[in-house]
């Protein structure tokens, strides 16, 4: 009984060192080496790309703030943007902003708001007036949150979009403007997997090399 014992500790001395040890380690170390940026969160110095960033209160002098920048779905922005949250919503929360619900701070997650409902169409009537005061044709993606609240991504077409405010903002061209869209633009996943896309962080980080 003593030798099924003392074989049992081994076997669970060897498992916890192999499989609570060594393979951790193993992941860990492959994955710095192989996959480096990503294993350390995707992070640069402004932050993640893998979450969306709030640009609208980024200073731009002589201009509404955020103009001078490149903006992502609107899911901290305008109505939804904490700093715009001083009135609350006749239903009881402040913006249909996913990280916040009823005043407090939430998860991740889609819209709970109906396309019927009436306050989710005047959030859009003040997100399509805060565009056009930046002289803005928003497209359907810059007035509409996304389904986790933190899409760091846009379309080139958002992109686009966006060129006349940038542009007002940072005296740099449309022409200039398009191409640094098209050079920040990000095919397909394996060439079908998906649509294009602009990754809104890398594409204010490249503009802000542009400016300097």
């Amino acid at each position: 009984m003593l030798t099924q014992l003392r074989r049992s500790a081994i076997f669970c001395v060897i498992c916890l060192v192999l499989f609570g040890l060594v393979f951790p380690l193993l992941g860990v170390g492959l994955s710095q080496l192989i996959f480096k940026h990503q294993a350390d969160g995707s992070i640069t110095a402004n932050g993640s790309v893998l979450i969306g960033q709030n640009w609208s209160d980024t200073k731009c002098p002589g201009h509404p703030l955020g103009s001078c920048v490149f903006q992502g779905r609107p899911d901290d922005l305008g109505p939804y943007s904490d700093a715009n949250k001083k009135t609350p919503s006749p239903v009881g929360h402040p913006g249909d902003d996913p990280l916040v619900a009823n005043g407090a701070a939430g998860a991740s997650g889609a819209t709970n708001l109906g396309p019927r409902s009436a306050e989710l169409e005047s959030y859009t009537k003040i997100l399509i007036a805060y565009w056009h005061a930046r002289g803005v044709n928003p497209t359907s993606d810059l007035v509409t949150t996304s389904g986790s609240g933190i899409d760091p991504d846009i379309t080139p077409t958002d992109a686009r979009a966006e060129i006349p405010m940038v542009a007002n903002a940072t005296g740099l061209s449309d022409s200039v403007l398009t191409h640094l869209i098209d050079q920040q633009t990000q095919g397909a996943e394996l060439g079908f997997l998906g649509s294009p896309y602009v990754n809104v962080l890398q594409l204010n980080e490249a503009l802000v090399k542009l400016e300097k």
